[in-house]
This record gives C-alpha cells, sequence and structure tokens, in this order.
C-alpha cells in the first residue's frame, strides 16, 4: 500500500532550485512468511507544480517508474553479471564493461527475453546463432 502527501506550502522557503512541492510517501509491504508488515516513509522535492490528486498519481507513478529501472536493469547487472566483484578499475575500463553489459542487457529483451540469466546462458551455448542479436544474418 502506498500513501502520498503533498504540499507547497514551503514553495517560497526552499532555496532548493526549482523546487515547488515537498512530498512524503508512506510504503507499507506485506511479507510473505507471515512476519509484521514493513513499512517505510521516504520525503522528497519535485519540480511539478500541483498538489491535487492528478499530481499526486503522476508523482507516484513516476516514483515506481525509478524502481522499473533499479530492477530490470542494474538488479540485473549485480546479480546477473556479479559487477560488483569485476577486477576491472582502471582507465575506461569500468564504464566500457558497464556499457557492454547495459548493450547485453538491451539486446536481450529487444530479443524478447524476459529472464536476462536464462537468455546469457543460451547465448553461451548457441555462439553461432547470437549475431541475429546486432542484425547479422546468420
Amino acid at each position: 500500500m502506498r500513501r502520498i502527501w503533498l504540499s507547497d506550502d514551503l514553495a517560497d522557503y526552499l532555496t532548493f532550485p526549482y523546487a515547488q512541492v515537498v512530498f512524503r510517501i508512506e510504503r507499507e509491504r506485506a511479507n510473505l512468511d507471515g512476519t509484521s508488515p514493513t513499512r517505510e516513509v521516504v520525503y522528497g522535492l519535485t519540480d511539478l507544480p500541483g498538489t491535487g490528486a492528478k499530481a499526486a498519481a503522476e508523482l507516484l507513478a513516476l516514483v515506481r517508474g525509478h524502481w522499473t529501472v533499479e530492477n530490470k536493469l542494474h538488479w540485473v547487472r549485480d546479480v546477473t553479471y556479479d559487477e560488483d566483484r569485476s577486477q576491472v578499475r582502471k582507465g575506461n575500463g569500468p564504464r566500457v564493461m558497464a556499457s557492454l553489459r547495459n548493450t547485453a542487457i538491451s539486446l536481450l529483451r529487444l530479443a524478447g527475453a524476459d529472464n536476462i540469466a536464462k537468455a546469457t546462458r543460451w547465448c553461451s551455448r548457441h555462439m553461432d546463432l547470437c549475431p541475429r542479436l546486432l542484425g547479422f544474418a546468420v
């Protein structure tokens, strides 16, 4: 369950550039194992105007959309590609490797893969077919 409160009462007092609205989001999540639900409260600023129901719904959608990126990209890089244990640390190496991982994930998603780990394993066993992901005829 998510609840949001918006206020533009502080807009004249904020020195943060472009800040129009402050917000408070309360998240309550039930645990499937039967333990007590967890509750989280976050605060934020936005440059989006308005404090009505439409503005609240839009802001909640944007915040939730952020987690889509976190779950579909960063989590995959961290878990499937074990990026945190990479030993590439000098020069442009880390940036190049991150770009290659992002490219691989994007190509697999465009090819219709829901499970990147499974698709990566499939590619490792069918390397002769992988050039199709790049648009090359095989």
